[in-house]
């Protein structure tokens, strides 16, 4: 038999499930896997039949983060898992255009919580620890959660987190925003695939546009953002579907949504 895939691919309805696949190392990033998560976002953008995808992780939670004795076998900085083009663990510099999902069960530490963070939604498991310790080994958390914690958190909360290296719970990151659904162990990717099939009955040109546009809008001024905004405006408001959907309003039934 051959090895099983870095990441697991599983298809239910219009939702894709992505799961890192090295249970033995608590998912920890080395560049395989990173190449492996890329790989499997582009193919997700590719895929007609997936309008929106969930990461999640095997066995005992989500991710704890770099793998730290490849990152020492590598030689350091030389020996971060950061594929060309994508950043660490393929996602966290360029993600994916559809919808992603992070499923948390029971922690997502260091790079782990960075790929959460890289997603669009969070639906976390009772108790999940969520963290940056990143200070606690020598190191700070260099994958955008230095960035996307304090625009989804309070400064003083997010600058305790990189301070402390204490990480806090999916309850108190769901208080402050953080994470948009708690649930009961062992069904994050159960509420997460809700959530993507509630998401999956919208227009896709409209979700992705709508996606990119709020990851981006910020620092952008109110009087330069009609100009930012045009080119999608004209994309989608000119698409098929558009029409599509506004006439199925009008005549009272479910739009058949042929993204274009």
């Amino acid at each position: 038999m051959g090895k099983e895939p870095l990441v697991l691919v599983e298809q239910r309805g219009y939702v894709q499930i992505l799961t890192l696949n090295r249970p033995d190392a608590m998912n920890a990033f080395n560049m395989e896997l990173s190449v492996a998560l890329g790989e499997a976002l582009d193919a997700l953008d590719a895929n007609p039949d997936a309008r929106v995808g969930v990461i999640t992780g095997a066995g005992r939670g989500f991710s704890a983060g770099m793998d730290l004795k490849a990152f020492v076998s590598g030689g350091g900085i030389a020996g971060m898992p950061n594929p060309p083009g994508r950043g660490f663990a393929g996602i966290a510099e360029r993600s994916a255009a559809k919808p992603l999902i992070a499923a948390v069960e029971r922690f997502a530490l260091a790079g782990g919580l960075e790929v959460a963070l890289s997603c669009d939604l969070i639906v976390a498991s009772e108790g999940t620890r969520l963290g940056i310790p990143e200070v606690g080994v020598g190191l700070f958390a260099g994958a955008g959660a230095l960035l996307r914690l304090p625009r989804q958190l309070p400064y003083s909360l997010a600058m305790e987190m990189a301070l402390t290296a204490e990480p806090i719970t999916a309850e108190a990151a769901h208080r402050h925003g953080m994470v948009n659904r708690v649930c009961p162990p062992g069904e994050a990717v159960n509420v997460a695939v809700e959530l993507g099939e509630r998401i999956a009955r919208n227009a896709p040109m409209g979700v992705r546009a709508s996606k990119l546009l709020i990851r981006n809008v910020l620092g952008v001024a109110e009087d330069d953002f009609w100009a930012f905004q045009q080119p999608a405006l004209e994309e989608v408001f000119g698409s098929a579907d558009a029409i599509e959907g506004a006439s199925a309003f009008a005549e009272r039934r479910d739009p058949n949504w042929e993204d274009r």
